[in-house]
């Protein structure tokens, strides 16, 4: 965590995004210099001029794009992007909507610091489908997944989830629609407890990661 003179203790977000950043927005909306002294710091997107970008800059948050094709490769991509992570100070990076995998350069720089949302209950149905897949598949439930970020896709150590029942009549717009709304809860609260020291990583060997969510959450809704 970092310190500004005279001030609070400040906890620094960088959020990736690729497209309309409504999970973005509630972050903005519920946490940015509202709970447990977290800002967001920076925003930053793999796709130029999507929605999630002026979101940013409605709310005067620092934002940048690093689109693949102007880099040798991802890995080149991601450095620089770290790079950039790391001037702003960040503290925690969230993954709000980002489509493309980080690689291991990345994920080197920020150990236990990289989170991402996921509408699923991991490990059923990661990539980039999961409310389709449930669907296919004719599951009862469904849910989201908030967890710290690996090399594999959706494969990383869980940190909290929440189950949701699928409907017999839900179509995957509609399931979308709530999955979304427990996304809009979920992902604030764990930012929350990260902030709070209250979300301890998995030891060497283990995938266990232990939250203490005993304490009232206070973010207003």
């Amino acid at each position: 965590m970092s310190v500004r003179e005279g001030c609070s203790p400040v906890f620094r977000l960088a959020v990736l995004v690729s497209g309309s950043g409504s999970n973005l927005q509630v972050i903005i909306d519920r946490l940015h210099g509202k709970v447990a002294g977290i800002e967001v710091v920076a925003v930053f997107s793999n796709a130029p001029g999507v929605l999630a970008l002026e979101r940013a800059e409605r709310a005067d948050i620092p934002s940048a794009v690093f689109p693949l094709e102007d880099h040798d490769d991802r890995e080149s991509r991601d450095l620089a992007m770290a790079a950039a992570i790391e001037s702003a100070k960040a503290d925690l990076v969230v993954l709000a909507g980002y489509m493309h995998t980080l690689t291991r350069v990345f994920l080197e720089r920020f150990p236990h610091r990289v989170i991402n949302l996921h509408p699923a209950l991991l490990p059923s149905f990661p990539g980039t489908d999961g409310i389709g897949d449930a669907i296919r598949y004719g599951v009862k439930f469904t849910g989201v997944t908030v967890h710290f970020v690996d090399e594999g896709t959706d494969s990383g150590p869980i940190i909290r989830q929440e189950p949701l029942p699928v409907h017999d009549d839900d179509t995957a717009a509609s399931l979308a629609t709530r999955i979304h709304a427990l996304e809009h809860r979920l992902l604030p609260r764990v930012i929350e407890l990260v902030a709070l020291g209250r979300v301890t990583p998995p030891p060497q060997g283990s995938r266990l990661v232990r939250v203490d969510d005993s304490q009232p959450s206070q973010i207003q809704w």
